[in-house]
């Protein structure tokens, strides 16, 4: 996900009240008995940069003490934009309740994981009838009685917000360390309990985010802290009962823009620290039973150059390191390394433009190789020797795929996660000595689900530049799609993260309507290879909108739906994209649904005294520096490119406390809109005032949001009241 937050300068505050009633707005029949939506008021704000100025006239919703927000002009008008919500929404309340239901309904309540084991135990979650979170437990391998390590539902009971960010037993199994945020502003909490008695240690590590590492003699852990803007640039020490005043640092990131992240390898070997961004980095290994000797640096950081290292150690070959990286071909190549000499590497699984490799994991006795070929998973088992590999065959021609969670490094089986568009979330155990999948657990729907009922296909549109745009699609059987059928059309489209042909239950919802299911694959995700991501970033950033734009067509043309028949949705980058598509082709969507967008994007980026900016140049160009960058972040820019113009319904999402992408930027957004466009089509924002980036937590309150985006869609494109 997209990291974000805004552009920073003096506030000019005035007398005048943050909002005012539209009055003189005509009363439509989209609008009719509804209450006069929030008009933002205007304050002068501009920039000048490169000879251009900007005007930024609801700046002024960037509460200048964030991430404090307690500005009341503008809590006032964020308050009454949610009045507006629940208002618009207020008389669709029984079709929310009807689709919370069926999405509750699909959700197993009394449910667990697969247990994993580890050492002497093995370990797994679970959830209790009516519970919203997660309780996590252990037994004997081999059979014997449970504990409960940790119950997520005492921990967030009285919490507006909950999240659980890192679980990890220690290596001698009596001690837990996790933590927590309860305000969704990604700031967790380390906290360490002794599993013999229940009892949280004295120890408290607050302001960390991302993983935690024990040593291998389980007194000592690493974790990494966030900075005052939200940065991870240091990765410390801690002694178990000892202030955390007196953590010592393992290494210290200095370059902007870099950020650091901890991980082991599949061996509990080595720590290691991963700094980089979003193109480029390196890795430092540090033995996990010896935190205090030197780093070792695999390879240093090369400009546009990622790679990943495992360890393998072998009496017969040596210390020998896995390499994956695309150093020599852009869809990665896995080398090898002696742990001597781990920056010289000996490439022994090429490169391919058929097959991109996503993923490298060594075991013991075999590695595992995960990629795509012509965008569709696979998973190879390879042996140390490098003699051919084994690919594990599905059954199905579209699917995701990956590997499962293994603990240990001498196993003879691994877990493989299998899904696709009809087919629920199965966990299998692959033998690997006899290539034998088992099923451990097939995803339950209580309410009942017959997959025969569905069909899903792969097709390919053709965008404006000649590229072939893969798109999937699932609708019931009895649904034959023409001109009139509703789409939900949904894309992502950055960061190289692909969205998988995989299984939602929540879904079903609209696609039991009679609606078409469709994810675009489009540029700038990595679902046909590297390059995918690559032509979809920076100066071909128009790629993705322009994919999404004409896979949309092409649906169309090929009668599948109608323009104005479809609706669209993302989040996050994913709400970029919307906002651009509303903007460029807003006669196409029937709806739209931009979950916590990032539209704001020309502010965010000319200031690199925010969060993550500095290591967001990479993806989206540095305006700052790059005149070229700023006319092509202009160019696109949601924000900055509203016109008076008709546009579609459109439903914003907002979480007050989100890191990411700061809540100002739909609100400004939102402003823009309802005072720019032409028609009387709503504009409607909701903002979470105690969540973040990943809106309500729990596994039923989350369905509240989606149950209320899909009404929103629903009654827009006229399929339900």
């Amino acid at each position: 996900m997209p990291h974000r937050t805004v552009f920073a300068a003096a506030l000019l505050l005035f007398a005048a009240p943050a909002f005012a009633q539209d009055e003189s707005s005509p009363v439509t029949e989209t609008a009719s008995a509804l209450p006069a939506p929030p008009i933002a008021d205007r304050r002068p704000h501009s920039f000048t940069a490169h000879g251009v100025t900007i005007e930024d006239p609801y700046f002024w919703l960037k509460d200048q003490g964030y991430p404090e927000i307690d500005d009341e002009d503008v809590l006032e008008y964020v308050r009454a934009e949610n009045e507006y919500f629940e208002a618009v929404m207020a008389p669709h309340q029984p079709l929310i309740d009807t689709l919370y239901a069926e999405m509750r309904g699909r959700i197993a309540e009394n449910d667990a994981s697969v247990p994993v084991p580890d050492g002497p135990y093995e370990y797994w979650y679970a959830y209790n009838e009516g519970q919203e979170y997660r309780i996590w437990k252990r037994r004997p391998v081999g059979g014997g009685a449970e504990e409960i390590l940790l119950d997520e539902n005492a921990l967030a009971e009285g919490q507006e917000q909950f999240s659980l960010g890192t679980i990890q037993v220690s290596p001698d199994h009596r001690l837990l360390a996790y933590s927590t945020d309860t305000d969704g502003s990604e700031r967790y909490v380390l906290r360490f309990r002794n599993l013999a008695t229940g009892e949280d240690l004295p120890d408290a590590i607050p302001g960390i985010n991302g993983g935690v590492v024990w040593a291998a003699d389980s007194a000592s852990i690493v974790y990494t802290p966030v900075n005052e803007n939200w940065r991870t640039e240091v990765a410390m020490h801690h002694v178990l009962g000892t202030e955390a005043s007196a953590d010592t640092e393992l290494y210290r990131e200095t370059e902007e823009g870099m950020q650091l992240g901890i991980d082991q390898t599949q061996s509990r070997r080595f720590l290691t620290i991963n700094a980089g961004d979003n193109v480029s980095n390196e890795i430092r290994l540090v033995p996990l039973a010896d935190l205090t000797a030197d780093p070792i640096l695999v390879s240093p950081r090369v400009t546009n150059r990622l790679y990943d290292v495992e360890d393998w150690p072998s009496e017969e070959a040596g210390d020998r390191l896995y390499i994956l990286s695309n150093q020599d071909h852009v869809n990665f190549t896995v080398y090898t390394a002696s742990l001597d000499e781990p920056g010289t590497w000996g490439s022994t699984i090429g490169g391919s433009d058929d097959y991109y490799i996503t993923g490298l994991t060594v075991f013991e006795d075999f590695f595992v190789v995960e990629g795509r070929e012509r965008g569709l998973d696979q998973i190879d088992i390879w042996p140390h020797s490098f003699a051919p590999p084994t690919r594990i065959a599905f059954p199905e021609a579209s699917y995701e795929a990956g590997l499962g969670p293994v603990a240990e490094f001498d196993v003879d089986t691994i877990r493989v996660d299998y899904e696709s568009m009809v087919t629920p979330d199965t966990d299998y155990s692959y033998d690997i000595a006899s290539g034998e999948l088992t099923t451990l657990k097939v995803q339950q729907i209580p309410s009942g689900y017959d997959a025969s009922l569905y069909v899903t296909e792969r097709l390919e549109i053709e965008a404006r530049d000649g590229t072939m745009v893969p798109v999937s699609l699932v609708h019931r059987r009895d649904v034959t799609p023409g001109p009139g059928t509703p789409m939900h059309l949904y894309a992502y489209g950055a960061y190289g993260y692909a969205v998988p042909p995989g299984f939602s239950t929540r879904q079903l919802s609209l696609v039991d309507r009679g609606f078409v299911f469709a994810i675009a694959h489009i540029r700038g995700g990595d679902d046909l290879g590297y390059q995918w991501y690559l032509d979809g970033k920076l100066d071909r950033r128009r790629n993705t909108f322009n994919d999404f734009v004409d896979v949309a067509r092409g649906l169309t043309e090929r009668g599948i739906s109608s323009p104005g028949r479809i609706a669209i949705s993302g989040g996050s980058a994913g709400g970029e994209l919307m906002g651009v598509v509303a903007n460029e082709a807003p006669e196409m969507w029937g709806a739209v649904v931009a979950e916590v967008p990032f539209v704001d994007v020309l502010n965010t980026m000319m200031d690199e005294s925010l969060p993550l900016t500095p290591g967001e140049w990479p993806e989206w160009g540095n305006p700052i520096t790059d005149p070229a960058a700023f006319e092509y972040i202009r160019s696109y820019s949601p924000y900055d490119n509203v016109s008076a113009q008709d546009y579609p319904p459109i439903m914003i999402t907002a979480g007050l406390n989100d890191p990411r992408v700061t809540y100002w930027e739909p609100a400004k957004w939102t402003a823009r809109l309802r005072a720019t466009r032409t028609d009387d089509d709503l504009t409607v924002l909701r903002t979470n005032m105690g969540a973040g980036h990943q809106g309500q937590s729990g596994r039923f309150q989350s369905l509240i949001d989606e149950a209320q985006a899909m009404a929103f869609m629903l009654t827009q494109l006229g399929v339900e009241e």
